[in-house]
């Protein structure tokens, strides 16, 4: 007996130090990518709400039972027709033809062109949309006997049956005549890429038209293996400087003419949605002024393109940008839903067609995050909140009524959810901060949900991290002397309370943003980790400005970018500096866009208390930025001008004490290349003494090859040798 239990202690001793020989490094995140999470992708509910389909390995579309978990079909084999480089699939409204997404080619961030193809399930036959060159936004008409598309500029209509290929637009140019898709700043910060939609009849078809010849240009040099760079132009409105001109029109697919929509005769304004309402003939248009500030929903006739404004919002100071689900036109066409926060939280309320307030179906002091979708039959709208606390998503239902509320959701932490057509099963994506993504197959029913089956619980990865030895990600609230911050920390996993430990804090702050989370972050965590394993002690705090705690915290910087976001940071960075097992002597910040702006801005303004800071791809100087975002939350420079230039890093140069590592990406079309060089100059004319990196041809994401990699091992090298 004695003699087994020593052999059991042998074994477990043996395991526990080969656990521990088992470091994190750079190539298991940037080339055998170790801890990627699982998951379920390219989920589609089918029309009858018991089946549904997933894009298997990107080769196969494969027809599942919710009920039973079957395998029913194989509806499309990627091999049996050679197609290469599938990244997306959609089908038609009736299910008989699938649209295939094949050679990709990103634009922008949203943006890409492609080469599509149609697949008939009945004939058994693939085509290729069109062969007169690569397209955008290729989309099935309500019937599925037409695809509208986006090329050069322009707006073309494939009709299906006939095969002809008909131009709707001809007026399109490079840098000067958008149709059918965003300019750079549309696409960006309204968050969207297609510019058209179609009426339910599919009689119509509804686009933007965008006048971009005003708007100056931005150039960035592309570096290539010949003799001689080339440059890259494209419109890019700075701060308080011109915005393309909008129009919408509608064109009829019966008459072959398009009519110009009324938006009122202010040039100076954004067009950030249009949505064909549930009657044919109607078009919803939001409408926002240049300040942002005042919201407008206008309902237009589609035949004459007269318009009327139905619904108003003001806020003394910006009104939330609109998103995809804003507004949601319900089938019986005499109500339609509205997301706002006009009582200082996101909430759901609910409409008639003429603008009459019926009721808010949601209220409290918490956020709606998502409108997910409305169940016509039962009358329950279901939503993603942050109900029980600014760091979770649960899943709920209310009735049209506004008084039955339910949860969906069971697991506490962060939930995304993928409902069937009959809102009877649902796809649950579950995480939380120290447990990668669960999902689960579930039945909706009455007064419970049912978990059905685990269709991927990561298992393999989670053994990956016992064997890794993650540490757990540990919440705490920071009180400083003018509010209560959220924050998480991440020890090493030997940690000692009588040692004194760096701090190495990582943030974005920026308007509405949130890093702390009770989710899986998979990207930052685990470099985190690995950090953790050197030693460090990994912090995050969400600043004021942050989202999902009500508009007076995040609003609060309004007018004042930068301000009151850097003051928390250092103020959270001298609470650490008084914990008995934190070195205050050694405390680091890091951020990527917003976030190396902060960082910057941390580490000049708090000179006292940052040892060294890393900033990628900053805002340095908020002129330089582009005007819908800056704007929202600084108003025009031209009226803003002090709050401008005070709160850029690029004015406060001469405050640098510490070890500053400058980074970006020579391509980013976003957070300009200048931004740093200008940052770069500043310094060194300040004799300041700091280090740069920056990479050619690369975007904000700084990716592509090994540059990843590279860029990691520069961060990491440059923490070690300064912290």
């Amino acid at each position: 007996m004695k003699k087994f239990l020593f052999l059991i202690l042998i074994t477990l001793s043996f395991n526990f130090v080969s656990s521990q020989e088992k470091k994190i490094t750079l190539e298991d995140l940037w080339q055998r990518y170790t801890f990627f999470p699982s998951g379920v992708y390219g989920l589609r509910s089918m029309n009858d709400g018991e089946t549904y389909t997933v894009f298997e390995k990107r080769k196969d579309i494969i027809k599942f039972s919710y009920k039973s978990g079957e395998v029913l079909d194989t509806i499309f084999k990627v091999s049996d027709f050679n197609l290469k480089n599938v990244s997306d699939y959609e089908f038609s409204k009736d299910e008989n033809k699938i649209l295939l997404t094949t050679d990709v080619t990103q634009i922008y961030r949203h943006s890409f062109s492609a080469d599509y193809f149609i697949f008939d399930r009945k004939k058994n036959k693939l085509e290729l949309l069109s062969k007169n060159g690569k397209q955008q936004l290729a989309t099935f008409s309500p019937d599925g006997t037409k695809i509208s598309f986006v090329r050069d500029n322009n707006l073309f209509i494939k009709d299906l049956k006939t095969n002809e290929e008909t131009q709707i637009t001809k007026d399109g140019k490079h840098n000067e005549i958008i149709n059918g898709a965003p300019d750079w700043v549309y696409e960006e910060e309204f968050a969207f890429s297609k510019a058209f939609d179609w009426s339910e009849d599919g009689k119509k078809l509804a686009f933007y038209r965008f006048d971009e010849s005003k708007v100056k240009e931005f150039k960035m040099m592309t570096y290539n293996e010949g003799l001689y760079p080339e440059w890259y132009k494209f419109k890019y409105p700075k701060a308080g400087e011109d915005n393309s001109v909008v129009s919408i029109f509608v064109y009829n697919l019966e008459t072959k003419k398009s009519v110009k929509i009324e938006i009122g005769k202010e040039k100076d304004q954004y067009i950030p949605r249009i949505k064909f309402t549930k009657e044919a003939n109607i078009l919803s248009i939001i409408r926002m002024n240049r300040l942002q500030n005042k919201f407008e929903i206008l309902l237009a006739n589609a035949k004459d393109g007269t318009s009327k404004v139905i619904y108003t919002e003001t806020n003394e100071k910006y009104v939330r940008e609109p998103s995809d689900n804003t507004i949601t036109f319900l089938n019986d066409k005499e109500h339609f839903i509205l997301l706002s926060e006009k009582d200082g939280f996101y909430h759901i309320y609910l409409y008639k067609t003429d603008g009459t307030f019926i009721r808010q179906l949601t209220k409290g002091n918490w956020e709606v995050t998502k409108f997910i979708d409305y169940d016509e039959k039962n009358k329950f709208l279901y939503y993603e909140a942050a109900k029980k606390s600014p760091l979770e998503r649960e899943i709920y239902a209310v009735n049209i009524n506004g008084k039955k509320v339910k949860e969906i959701s069971i697991k506490k932490g962060t939930n995304k959810v993928a409902f069937s057509k009959s809102f009877r099963y649902f796809i649950n994506n579950f995480s939380d901060a120290n447990t990668p993504s669960y999902i689960t197959l579930n039945e909706n029913l009455k007064r419970k949900t049912k978990e059905i089956r685990v269709l991927e619980d990561n298992s393999a990865l989670i053994k990956k991290m016992k064997d890794y030895g993650f540490s757990r990600k540990e919440f705490l609230k920071i009180k400083t002397k003018d509010t209560e911050l959220n924050a998480y920390i991440i020890k090493p996993l030997d940690f000692d309370k009588t040692k004194k430990y760096p701090v190495f804090m990582f943030l974005y702050g920026g308007p509405r943003s949130q890093q702390v989370s009770n989710s899986f972050d998979f990207y930052n965590m685990m470099w985190f980790q690995m950090l953790a394993q050197k030693g460090y002690i990994v912090a995050c705090v969400d600043n004021r400005g942050t989202g999902y705690r009500g508009q007076d915290f995040t609003k609060i910087t309004y007018k004042e970018l930068g301000k009151y976001e850097t003051i928390d940071q250092i103020e959270s960075a001298k609470y650490f500096a008084s914990m008995p097992y934190i070195d205050g002597n050694r405390i680091g910040i890091f951020g990527w866009s917003y976030g190396g702006y902060m960082s910057s801005s941390c580490l000049f303004n708090g000179n006292d208390i940052f040892k060294m800071a890393i900033a990628v791809a900053p805002v340095t100087n908020w002129r330089y930025y582009d005007n819908i975002y800056t704007e929202r939350y600084m108003a025009k420079p031209q009226d803003n001008s002090f709050s401008y230039d005070n709160n850029s890093p690029i004015n406060h140069v001469h405050k640098l004490k510490g070890k500053f590592l400058l980074i970006h990406g020579m391509g980013d079309d976003n957070v300009h290349f200048q931004n740093s060089v200008e940052l770069s100059e500043k310094l060194v004319q300040a004799n300041k003494q700091f280090t740069e990196h920056f990479y050619r041809n690369r975007n904000h994401g700084i990716y592509g090859g090994n540059t990843r990699m590279h860029l990691y091992r520069l961060m990491t090298d440059f923490i070690l040798e300064n912290l």
